[in-house]
């Protein structure tokens, strides 16, 4: 019987494969089981309907952000079009839902896939452009996928939008948020647990060499550009669950909602939890879901306010300014993110009372 390991006291590490072991000792594991027991267990059975609400928009997030992290953060390639990529995955589910009667449970994964598909097509540039290049090809892919989606109106309907039909599960509905809850965190933890373990393979250390070195990568037998067509295809396919999960929690889509905006959201969520760290992408999701509802909650106290009418237009801005003032001041004051903060907090209580 294994002996259990709740305190590490050294490195007594004997093999590569105790070096790559997701938790160090059974104590992650332990608080694992317990995040997840309280998660399920007690979050959607004691929270408001609007908590939940933001706590479902968080969980789709982080999907889609631990997908842009795999390419930012652990491949090195700059990409401003994740949000046009989350409306491929919210029209292909919406078009295979109302138009094909697909069941979320393969309307989901096949709009994964289609994402994934478009996003190695506009990841095809990046065999020749490194940097600001790369990232104005895919700005550019950003407003071509926005003016497909709105003017290929056969398929998405236009300006009209899709309507999906409820969905359901083996005739369980999943209409609601306390249902939905349920679905999205499971995705959730099987699309971290794949992260983590893609990111354990040769595939997640060739990401890794070519985001440090691409020509030391290639000189060491690593074929660069299949493994960057490989990365946009995996940040894609997420974008792609998470966008096809928000189209069926939302039920009505339209092509509003995928605009450069979001993609600078899923960056900034990026790089405030932390570049290469999918808990990072987690916290960052976190980070900014709350700062849009904090923002949007002040932006509404100051619109009734009395004395301020006639002050919309400069109030509207507010949003860019604070993702602007966020990002700026975290690549300045903690360039590591929030996951760099947690570690050290964590750190601490692992030393206490010797860390202070």
């Amino acid at each position: 019987m294994r002996d259990l390991k709740f305190h590490p006291c050294g490195n007594y590490r004997e093999s590569y494969r105790e070096e790559l072991t997701v938790f160090e000792t059974d104590f992650g594991r332990l608080w694992m089981a317990l995040g997840l027991a309280v998660l399920f267990g007690v979050v959607p059975w004691t929270t408001s309907p609007y908590m939940l609400y933001v706590i479902n928009t968080i969980g789709i997030m982080a999907i889609a952000a631990i997908g842009l992290n795999i390419l930012i953060g652990s491949t090195g390639l700059i990409s401003l079009g994740h949000g046009a990529f989350f409306g491929v995955g919210a029209y292909a589910a919406g078009v295979l839902a109302s138009s094909w009667n697909v069941p979320i449970y393969l309307a989901v994964p096949a709009a994964g896939i289609i994402t994934a598909l478009t996003g190695m097509i506009f990841g095809i540039p990046s065999g020749r452009l490194k940097g600001l290049y790369l990232a104005i090809a895919t700005l550019a892919g950003q407003f071509i996928i926005e003016y497909v989606l709105v003017h290929w109106e056969d398929v998405t309907q236009g300006t009209m939008g899709i309507t999906l039909p409820d969905p359901s599960i083996l005739g369980v509905s999943l209409r609601g948020d306390r249902p939905f809850f349920f679905v999205i965190f499971i995705v959730l933890a099987a699309m971290t647990w794949m992260a983590v373990n893609i990111m354990r393979t040769r595939f997640g250390r060739a990401f890794v060499a070519i985001r440090d070195n691409d020509r030391a990568a290639e000189g060491m037998g690593i074929p660069v550009f299949p493994y960057k067509l490989l990365s946009f295809g995996i940040s894609s396919f997420y974008a792609g669950i998470a966008g096809a999960i928000w189209a069926f929690y939302m039920i009505s889509i339209t092509a509003e909602p995928f605009t450069m905006m979001m993609s600078v959201e899923f960056i900034a969520m990026v790089i405030i939890g932390g570049l290469g760290s999918i808990s990072g992408s987690i916290l960052g999701a976190v980070f900014i879901t709350m700062l849009n509802e904090t923002l949007r909650w002040v932006t509404d106290i100051l619109m009734n306010a009395g004395g301020l009418a006639g002050l919309e237009l400069t109030l509207a801005p507010l949003r860019e300014l604070a993702f602007g003032l966020a990002i700026v001041l975290f690549i300045l004051f903690e360039p590591k993110g929030l996951a760099e903060i947690w570690r050290v907090v964590r750190s601490s209580f692992r030393l206490w009372p010797f860390s202070y």
